[in-house]
């Protein structure tokens, strides 16, 4: 089998990937389905609304996240993930049910996107984890950035198909058929082999778990420049549904098919960079720093394009930048954190990104509301750049290096890289 997909070799992991992509789908298509409803049906054109349906969604991630990771490296992470997929099944069946009956209000859709949020918050952690339990150490990076791709196969087709469905029967039933995704999870949960898996040691019981992990990220300087990167760049770059709907709507005036295409087409970049990264045998300084940098660049540049075809264009760099700092980041912490702390430091990553998108959400919403769905992208895509550029000054210093042979390392192979 190919290098790229060495990790598929493993059955336990096949068995995983494949439920998991079903599921990525349906799970896209209720984002894209959640999007039009609040902004169309809901709500009149309100961007505001769609920030704060995105904020809590992942705002109890920055509150419980921490508390699930504790559990990751506490239990036993198949039956963690048992117990969430279901829950967030019931989630997407119960929406479904509103929309489809026409009883739905705007509340409801706060409270499932809270309901949902809760359930990822727990959820998130022993995934990331549990990948290691199903490949070991050594195939961790591949599959990783497999993950990665089917995540981002997945983002191509849901939208797409969400768009198409959305246009013909409306968005209840995109609801529905994403809680009927949920089972391929379920399904292959029970299907995977525990004498086959690689499980950590779990965490002894103690009291401040989740400050032991903060302490442990607060010791090591590269996790703690991972950790403000991700800050920044989820809250300011990284909302793509909030932004995507404000410039579909407001800015070029199309529907719902055309709003599903833009997903679609930025997971054109997101998969070609999931790829690239299933090739390569562990992260590099210059893809994290390269992606920072390019998300902010390509941002910046989206804001200023004059048609929706161009626009739609330019998210595909922004989505192999994004995904390729995000992969960078995710597998950084999985080969260098210890077992035992992997679930907590995940769950603190996972924390950082999506509580910054929670908090970022609103306010990019906000902006867009007030001054124009282009000034939301540009001030998003300037904080980035400005972000990345200081990170390759810190990183700079560090190494004693200059900032201008930082940018060199960012930019050109180099047999030897230097440490975050």
């Amino acid at each position: 089998m190919s290098a790229m997909f060495r990790a598929l070799e493993n059955r336990n992991y096949r068995i995983w990937a494949s439920g998991a992509l079903v599921s990525n789908i349906g799970t896209w298509m209720q984002r894209v389905a959640q999007d039009w409803l609040v902004l169309t049906v809901l709500t009149n054109y309100s961007g505001a609304a769609v920030g704060i349906t995105t904020g809590l969604q992942f705002l109890p991630m920055l509150l419980l996240g921490p508390y699930g990771g504790v559990l990751a490296d506490r239990c036993r992470k198949r039956v963690i993930l048992l117990w969430t997929q279901v829950a967030m099944g019931l989630t997407g069946l119960a929406l479904g049910l509103l929309v489809v009956t026409g009883t739905a209000e705007l509340w409801h859709a706060y409270l499932a996107a809270l309901c949902l949020g809760i359930a990822s918050a727990i959820d998130a952690p022993s995934r990331q984890a549990f990948v290691s339990e199903l490949v070991g150490q050594d195939n961790i990076s591949n599959a990783v950035a497999l993950n990665s791709a089917s995540f981002n196969t997945a983002r191509l087709t849901g939208p797409a198909i969400a768009g198409v469905l959305i246009a013909w029967v409306g968005t209840g039933p995109v609801f529905l058929l994403n809680a009927a995704s949920f089972a391929a999870v379920i399904i292959s949960l029970f299907r995977i082999r525990s004498s086959e898996l690689v499980p950590a040691a779990p965490a002894s019981r103690s009291k401040h778990q989740v400050a032991e992990g903060v302490r442990y990220v607060r010791n090591r300087p590269d996790l703690v420049l991972i950790m403000v990167l991700v800050g920044i760049l989820g809250a300011f770059g990284m909302n793509f549904p909030v932004v995507n709907a404000l410039m579909a709507t407001t800015e070029f005036g199309v529907g719902p098919g055309e709003f599903g295409l833009l997903g679609s087409i930025m997971a054109v970049g997101t998969l070609a960079g999931a790829l690239l990264a299933a090739r390569r045998a562990g992260p590099r300084l210059r893809f994290l720093l390269g992606g920072a940098l390019g998300l902010g660049a390509f941002t910046l540049l989206g804001s200023v394009t004059p048609s929706f075809w161009l626009y739609a264009a330019v998210l595909i760099p922004v989505g192999l930048a994004s995904i390729t700092f995000l992969n960078s980041c995710n597998t950084s912490i999985q080969l260098s954190v210890e077992p035992q702390f992997r679930g907590r430091v995940l769950a603190l990553y996972l924390a950082v990104l999506q509580g910054g998108t929670a908090v970022g959400a609103p306010l990019m919403g906000w902006i867009g509301g007030e001054f124009g769905a282009r000034w939301s992208v540009a001030v998003g895509g300037l904080i980035v750049l400005l972000a990345a550029a200081a990170a390759v000054f810190v990183v700079s210093r560090r190494n004693s290096l200059s900032f201008r042979d930082n940018l060199r390392i960012v930019f050109r192979r180099r047999r030897r890289q230097p440490a975050l």
